[in-house]
């Protein structure tokens, strides 16, 4: 059996922790032990508890690739979409990839999921039996339903034909986010919330994709991917499926999508420097900043703070977020990175079409940015903490804190962090922008090798 994470979204429901570059699944606000953890360093958890993470690769843009590195590690297999589109192109595109490149069996159960479900690890058990349940139902695509627990408008739900025989139901329609009064009456139907999760063999998507005349080799569909039309896997695929089964869950299953559902999960009710009154009751408080935040009696609020802005809420009215952010556009302030992290400090623009923009990094011990240079920019670089290697046009110095670094335009450059290496970068320039980054090397083995001597401090 083979999984596919889908790892999406915007960034807008949890703002202003989440952005364009951080979405949700990876806030790390969740308890575990003494720790906190992000959704999906959570869901990768479950999966290497259950044996399932060595069989799962995961579907992303390219703007998540090197958080999701970052949380769950270097070596996690991600499929990287050329653009953003939905759920029926990325889930094709990762077809073609188990297809075409890793040679799998037509007759293998594919099972696709959501990044980000909040559930026990007996939801992952589950999944597995999908793979049987393929198999002796005969069904073209196999779901999991969780049997609600109220009657909720903020789920999709999975309308069966008859009560559950021999563990699973045939799916009879599908109901999207229904008002409380409807989904009270689907739940007497014996209606399932929709877990956003179909098994398939890989036959099943591959002959479909041939009928649509679309390709299922995997390097053709990269480049025929912004062809794709932007439409979910439930309207391309699922609606046209004659034979669809489903298996009930019984545990926890939550879609921590809100700021209420969010906080209900939370091990505390404040994470970061910050005060909460006693009268503050059924408030939660999220500090990023470096400055403290007191709250005093506000009641089911929630009160969110980072780089990126600052949120006061009442729980119930927080989910309004999106629609308020809809025409907002803000560069991330804060991003983690393969390499560590980058928080920005000031952005300033001047009447002479230059841009001065500082940012705070921090490069973790091992690890390395890019060699690279800039064509619209230069940078100064005043190491703060730790010890590195910094690359400069083909000389290599040690660098420790109290060092300042110049980087010229079009200068070629790179670090390597020995330690933990912190660094307050200033950029200035006409286009303070990614897409004026030319890599030159990836790994600093490559630097090493180009480098004409190693100058030593």
């Amino acid at each position: 059996m083979k999984l596919i994470l889908l790892s999406g979204g915007s960034g807008k429901r949890l703002w202003p922790l989440s952005n364009d570059a951080r979405s949700k699944q990876f806030l790390k606000v969740l308890p575990n032990g003494e720790e906190l953890e992000s959704m999906v360093q959570r869901v990768w958890r479950q999966l290497k508890k259950t044996n399932l993470s060595q069989s799962t690769v995961i579907a992303t843009s390219k703007s998540q690739v090197d958080m999701i590195k970052n949380q769950v590690g270097h070596k996690v297999p991600v499929i990287i979409e050329p653009e953003r589109r939905d759920t029926f192109p990325a889930i094709a595109l990762a077809a073609t990839y188990l297809y075409s490149v890793k040679g799998v069996n037509l007759e293998e159960v594919v099972a696709v999921l959501p990044v980000d479900p909040y559930v026990d690890t007996s939801f992952f058990e589950k999944i597995e039996e999908l793979e049987e349940l393929l198999k002796k139902s005969g069904a073209e695509l196999a779901l999991i339903g969780a049997t609600p627990t109220y009657p909720s408008s903020k789920y999709g739900y999975i309308v069966p034909f008859n009560k559950s025989q021999n563990g699973y139901m045939e799916v009879k329609s599908f109901k999207e986010k229904p008002s409380e009064s409807e989904a009270e009456k689907l739940i007497n139907e014996n209606a399932l919330w929709n877990c956003g999760v179909f098994a398939f063999k890989l036959e099943y998507i591959i002959s479909f994709l041939q009928s649509m005349k679309l390709p299922v080799d995997y390097s053709l569909m990269m480049e025929k991917y912004h062809e794709l039309e932007k439409i979910s896997f439930d309207y391309a695929v699922v609606e046209e499926a004659e034979n669809i089964v489903v298996l009930p869950y019984n545990d926890t299953w939550k879609d921590l999508g809100t700021w209420n559902t969010l906080t209900e999960e939370m091990g505390s009710n404040i994470i970061g420097e910050g005060i909460l009154s006693e009268d503050s009751i059924n408030t939660h408080l999220i500090n990023e900043l470096d400055i403290p935040i007191t709250v005093l009696g506000i009641k089911d609020a929630i009160v969110a703070a980072s780089p990126d802005g600052i949120l006061v809420s009442d729980k119930l009215a927080s989910p309004k977020i999106k629609e308020i952010l809809k025409d907002f556009d803000q560069r991330p302030m804060y991003e983690e990175r393969r390499w560590g992290w980058y928080k920005v400090l000031d952005h300033t623009k001047f009447d002479e079409e230059q841009e001065v923009l500082t940012k705070r990094i921090c490069v973790k011990a091992g690890s390395n940015l890019s060699y690279q240079k800039h064509f619209a920019r230069s940078e100064v670089w005043t190491i703060i903490k730790g010890e590195g290697n910094f690359a400069l046009n083909d000389e290599i110095v040690l660098v420790k804190s109290g060092d300042v670094l110049v980087i010229p335009v079009e200068a070629k450059h790179g670090i390597k962090a020995i330690t933990d290496l912190e660094f307050i970068e200033v950029q200035t320039g006409s286009q303070l922008i990614e897409e004026d980054i030319v890599r030159i090397f990836m790994t600093w083995e490559e630097v090493e090798e180009n480098c004409k001597e190693i100058i030593k401090k």
